[in-house]
């Protein structure tokens, strides 16, 4: 019989929800899998019949008992995901069968490290540039090694043949996920980055796949019907893109400041965002081989170098009709921040386009500085 963590009755309500929603889908016999990146091929689980669910911590809750392990120089994500999951209070985590983790983050590796003394983890070894001579070599052997492992660790065989109607049917996810994001190419935006980010946000609560994209249809369905057109007369609010590092955990006091202030975040401009989900992968070719090129090509900042991030950037900022950039980096995010020079330089003086980059953490303390930043940015585009 499928329980319920004994501190489930301390959590909220939006908490208690996801832990009531997962354990339905255990109590069916479904196998859940735990994910912390995009670069984790989510084809492969499906194609194990097996639920994908992501662990990346976005609160401050667990960091306290985390740090009781974890440095406090840390990144908070990394923390924040450690310390929910080992207090039990991530219902993803909590009822994962077993952890799919990849090498993207120095301090995520070690701290995959402490997870499989809780749950099984499997840690697949990322290529650290796209275009060494063995890199896609290596990630299709990563892939086929990974397959094998869950097929072993849930005793099913993944066969191409079901590896191949995942990827069709996690396409057609992409492409409802993108539909969605691009509702904001529209001027003025129907709907704002805050409410964008809480939607796709909420896929995480529905678990199998028509579901998702039923659920996605009907939101854009519904943000495309809340469409108005600009009243000359009014003054247009700034379109901003905020870019680097995942902005779940600052969604309150970078996303919805901003747009408390008079402008509209219309790009989310991370690696799970509109630039990501617009690559498909190719449903013509040997699936492990198409996993490969497809996931190889997300420009995350761990790749060396990662020029693509910024012809990605380019092509965004042109197609979003964007104002303005912000950064976000979170603190001890070693990767984000160094690259941050790389695409200041290049917002600015390429792109000649306002640019501003906050680095910050989970925590509500610097909030007051962060407005005060934000409210001279938006008086400098304005």
């Amino acid at each position: 019989m499928v329980k319920l963590p004994e501190n489930f009755e301390t959590f909220d309500e939006k908490r208690k929800k996801g832990f009531i929603a997962l354990m339905e889908e255990k109590e069916k016999g479904k196998k859940v899998v735990g994910t912390f990146c995009t670069y984790t091929p989510v084809e492969l689980i499906m194609a194990a019949g097996a639920v994908s669910v992501s662990l990346c911590g976005n609160s401050e809750l667990g960091i306290p008992e985390a740090e009781a392990v974890l440095p406090k120089t840390l990144c908070p994500l990394i923390k924040s995901s450690y310390g929910l999951a080992a207090t039990d209070r991530c219902p993803y985590f909590y009822f994962s069968d077993m952890i799919l983790a990849e090498t993207t983050c120095d301090g995520k590796k070690k701290m995959y490290e402490l997870l499989n003394e809780i749950k099984p983890v499997h840690v697949m070894h990322l290529p650290q540039g796209q275009n060494g001579p063995l890199a896609l070599q290596e990630w299709t052997e990563q892939i086929r090694q990974t397959a094998k492992y869950i097929g072993d660790f849930f005793n099913t065989e993944i066969t191409e043949e079901k590896l191949h109607e995942a990827i069709v049917e996690r396409n057609r996810i992409r492409r409802a996920i993108l539909n969605a994001y691009e509702v904001t190419k529209l001027v003025p935006s129907p709907i704002s980055g805050y409410e964008l980010s809480t939607v796709i946000e909420a896929t995480d609560f529905h678990f199998t796949d028509d579901d998702i994209v039923e659920y996605l249809e009907s939101k854009t369905r519904e943000f495309l019907s809340d469409y108005k057109p600009q009243d000359s007369d009014k003054k247009p609010r700034p379109r901003l893109m905020l870019t680097g590092c995942p902005h779940t955990g600052v969604r309150e006091k970078i996303i919805k400041k901003v747009e408390d202030l008079g402008a509209d975040i219309v790009v989310l401009d991370s690696c799970a965002g509109p630039r990501t989900q617009r690559i498909p992968v190719d449903e013509t070719k040997d699936p492990y081989e198409a996993l490969a090129e497809k996931y190889l090509k997300i420009n995350c900042s761990v790749m060396t170098p990662n020029n693509g991030r910024l012809k990605d950037m380019k092509a965004v900022i042109e197609e979003y009709k964007v104002d303005g950039v912000i950064e976000m980096v979170l603190f001890a995010c070693h990767t984000f921040a160094i690259e941050a020079h790389t695409t200041e330089r290049f917002i600015k003086d390429e792109l000649n386009i306002p640019y501003i980059r906050i680095d910050t953490d989970f925590s509500s303390s610097d909030s007051g500085q962060i407005q005060t930043r934000l409210e001279a940015f938006l008086e400098m585009i304005s």
